[in-house]
């Protein structure tokens, strides 16, 4: 098992060596629908290849994501960064396996819920003794070429310093001053997220998996560590005990991207706090929500999966009651399955400039980078 930096680093090196994909003028990724839990396929110029979490499991999920593998022409995974290992994000893993090569393993280390085992996290556990696998701090690099990808949480901890020569990163955050600490009542698994951002050039992403309200507080009082961003994946699905307002306000996306699903996250404090959000100029949601109702689900043209008239109808006269844990799963209505599902695309340029694409309609919307 390699935990060495340098080992994982040079290993890394041959793999892109040997990497014969072909190679995209722009940094890829496809937000791939997983019904509520996160598959994240990355593409870069190079042609190297990333894949945080691999959705349930199953086989609907992994055969997703190799959906969206062969639309990119991909054929291995490079890096496979588990964010944490609760059943929507690491559950895919076996079925994924057995359908596509993946050489290098990324993740927090040791669970905090050891009652978290089943076929996929044993199976994972088997890769990682035999695969190049890097347990990851926060200031960590992945070494991926063509970009800066750091480690920004990991295993209940966060940046202990700021991202120096970042825009914004080390300024003091006024947002702060409305921030309140929750009193977390979901797991704790959650907390130990691999949280990311990746830079392309001008282009900023950050993915925080399902980093909990108070540790993603860390990332932003008293300073914002990170700094601004064009593109922001909503922590948590958009669950209320995740997405505090003083990171999300800091940290001031342009466009956000909700991995939701028919009644999983998507809470409406969350859209309050998104719909509040300085300088956003859009939310692509990955599934329409009962959770949001009409009062706060996006137009059409940028939710990915949609429902029938009829499940709408049956949701708008009959609301989802309350629900008193926002970390459980409510049952799904209408198709769950989604068949076929569609994915959400953004394509990057290193100028900073950025397209989104739904592949349901093939609804486009271009973003130039705001300097």
């Amino acid at each position: 098992m390699y935990r060495n930096i340098a080992l994982f680093v040079a290993l890394a090196g041959l793999s892109a060596a040997a990497c014969a994909q072909s190679a995209p003028k722009t940094l890829d990724i496809y937000f791939i629908d997983t019904e509520g839990g996160q598959a994240s396929l990355f593409v870069t110029p190079s042609g190297q290849t990333a894949l945080i979490d691999t959705g349930n499991s199953g086989t609907r999920d992994p055969n997703r994501i190799i959906e969206a593998a062969h639309a990119a022409g991909v054929k291995q995974i490079d890096y496979l960064l588990i964010t944490h290992y609760h059943g929507d994000h690491v559950g895919g893993y076996l079925e994924l396996s057995k359908l596509i090569p993946i050489e290098h393993f990324v993740d927090h280390g040791q669970t905090v819920q050891p009652e978290q085992v089943f076929d996929s996290r044993t199976a994972y556990d088997a890769a990682v003794k035999i695969h190049p696998h890097l347990i990851a701090k926060p200031g960590d690099k992945l070494p991926i070429k063509g970009l800066d990808w750091t480690i920004v949480s990991s295993a209940g901890k966060v940046l202990a310093g700021n991202m120096s020569g970042e825009p914004g990163a080390g300024l003091p955050n006024s947002y702060c001053a409305d921030y309140k600490p929750k009193e977390i009542k979901v797991d704790l698994e959650n907390a130990q997220s691999v949280g990311s951002v990746i830079r392309y050039g001008k282009f900023r992403f950050v993915d925080l998996g399902d980093l909990l309200w108070n540790w993603e507080a860390q990332l932003a009082c008293p300073v914002n560590k990170i700094g601004t961003v064009d593109l922001m994946l909503t922590t948590h699905h958009g669950l209320a005990w995740s997405g505090v307002p003083a990171l999300i306000f800091a940290l001031h996306p342009q466009v956000m991207v909700m991995n939701d699903g028919v009644r999983k996250g998507a809470a409406p404090e969350s859209f309050d706090t998104i719909e509040a959000a300085p300088g956003l100029e859009n939310l692509w949601q990955l599934h329409w929500s009962a959770n949001a109702l009409l009062e706060h689900n996006v137009a059409e043209k940028f939710i990915a999966n949609i429902e029938t008239p009829e499940t709408v109808a049956e949701v708008i006269t009959h609301p989802p009651s309350a629900i008193t844990n926002p970390g459980a799963r409510p049952p799904d209505i209408g198709n769950p399955n989604h068949a076929p599902a569609y994915w959400i695309k953004v394509s990057a340029q290193a100028n900073g400039d950025f397209t989104v694409t739904n592949s349901r309609n093939g609804f486009s919307k271009s973003y130039k980078h705001r300097g």
